[in-house]
């Protein structure tokens, strides 16, 4: 019996716990202007590349597979700017931010290469 994990759903899953960290973390956020601000903007976009992975594994075509990972990566980097500008502002410890941001990179990285081996898969369908 396999009893591993697709991939997808590994990946899937990182980016729900990523999700589940960044709202930990907007939690932590003062109640300033300036952190309400921040939190707003941040969970917005920290919580999005989740559930758009989630449409690009359900997408309609191999053109719409790409839009939705690139929507998710888009949500990444500006997620990785919200949580640099956190940490420049001290508005909370980088014990906490630090990590969120590392995951961050790690999973843009991933979309990224993902989204270079579909649209190569898509100019070569053969794979040669």
């Amino acid at each position: 019996m396999n009893t591993s994990v697709h991939p997808a759903d590994q990946l899937e899953d990182r980016l729900i716990d990523f999700a589940a960290r960044i709202i930990a973390l907007c939690g932590e956020l003062p109640a300033s202007y300036a952190g309400e601000h921040i939190a707003r903007q941040m969970l917005r976009s920290g919580t999005s590349p989740a559930p758009n992975y989630g449409e690009a594994r359900g997408a309609e075509s191999r053109a719409d597979f790409i839009h939705k990972l690139k929507i998710a990566l888009k949500e990444l980097n500006e997620t990785s700017v919200w949580l640099k500008m956190t940490l420049r502002t001290k508005l909370i410890g980088n014990e906490m931010v630090a990590p969120a941001l590392a995951e961050c990179g790690q999973l843009a990285r991933i979309l990224g290469t993902s989204i270079q081996t579909a649209r190569r898969n898509a100019r070569n369908p053969s794979g040669i």
